[in-house]
C-alpha cells in the first residue's frame, strides 16, 4: 500500500533546493539539494533542474525553459532518510532581469519511475550584469524613467529565439521630456555584449504584429569598453529617429 500510495505523490520523497534568492545574468552559484525519502524506499533516475520565466504572446502567456540542468547519477532514497547534492547552477547571459511583469524562477523535480515526481519550485530574483546597468545608467542620465519590463515571444522576428525581454522607459525630464511618448528598448545579450534595438514613440510596440520596414527604430551595439560613449550613442540614436 505504502508503494502505491508513494506512487500517486502520496507519502513520496520530496526534494528542496537551496541557493541564493539574488542572482546576475553570467553568474555560477552553487545550489544544495536536500532529497528527504517518504514512506516507502524509491530508486531516482535523476535530479533535474529548469530555469524558467514566462513570455507574452497575442492571445496568452508561455513558460520558456532559459537553462536546464540535471544529476544524472541514480540513487535509492529510504523511508525518512535525509541526503544532500552540491549542483552548479549557470545562469546564463541570457537570462532576463527580474523587473515589471518579468520572474525567473528554479524548478526542481526527482525522476521517479511509476510515480509522480516529486518538485521544488524556488523564485530567483536576477539583478542587472554590468552591461545591462551600464544601460540603466545611460537612459537615465539622458532622463527616462523605466516604466515596465516583460519578455514577449519572437518566433516572427529571430528565428533562433523563443522570446526576448521588451523594456520600456518614458522620459521624465532632460533632452527629450515632452518631445517622445516611450522608448522601448529590447537587448539581444550574446556573450561578449549586447545589441540593443531601440524604437521611439512608436504604438503597438516593438514586437507588434506588423514590424514594418518604414518603423522608426534603430540598433546599438552594447560590448565590454563601450561603456563611456553608450550614453551620446543613444542620444544620437533617439534624435535619428524622432
Amino acid at each position: 500500500m505504502k508503494r502505491i500510495l508513494s506512487s500517486l505523490g502520496i507519502g513520496s520523497a520530496t526534494v528542496d533546493t537551496v541557493l541564493p534568492t539574488t542572482l546576475t545574468a553570467g553568474d555560477s552559484v552553487d545550489a544544495r539539494v536536500d532529497v528527504t525519502g517518504g514512506n516507502d524506499a524509491q530508486e531516482v533516475d535523476s535530479i533535474y533542474f529548469a530555469l524558467a520565466t514566462r513570455y507574452e504572446t497575442d492571445e496568452s502567456r508561455g513558460t520558456a525553459k532559459i537553462e536546464t540542468y540535471d544529476l544524472a547519477d541514480s540513487f535509492t532514497i529510504e523511508p525518512d532518510e535525509e541526503r544532500s547534492f552540491t549542483v552548479t547552477i549557470d545562469v546564463p547571459y541570457h537570462t532576463p532581469v527580474t523587473l515589471g511583469r518579468t520572474n525567473v524562477w528554479l524548478d526542481t523535480g526527482l525522476d521517479i519511475d511509476w510515480a509522480v515526481d516529486p518538485d521544488d519550485r524556488d523564485p530567483i530574483q536576477i539583478e542587472p550584469d554590468p552591461l545591462r546597468e551600464t544601460l540603466f545608467d545611460a537612459l537615465e542620465s539622458l532622463g527616462f524613467t523605466l516604466r515596465t519590463a516583460k519578455c514577449e515571444a519572437t518566433e516572427s522576428l529571430f528565428a533562433s529565439r523563443r522570446f526576448v525581454q521588451e523594456l520600456e522607459f518614458v522620459p521624465r525630464s532632460g533632452p527629450f521630456a515632452g518631445d517622445l511618448d516611450e522608448l522601448e528598448v529590447v537587448t539581444l545579450p550574446e556573450e561578449n555584449g549586447f545589441d540593443l534595438l531601440l524604437e521611439v514613440d512608436r504604438r503597438g510596440g516593438l514586437l507588434a504584429e506588423h514590424f514594418d520596414a518604414d518603423e522608426r527604430y534603430d540598433r546599438v551595439s552594447l560590448q565590454p569598453g563601450d561603456e563611456a560613449d553608450l550614453e551620446r550613442r543613444l542620444r544620437a540614436a533617439i534624435e535619428r529617429n524622432l
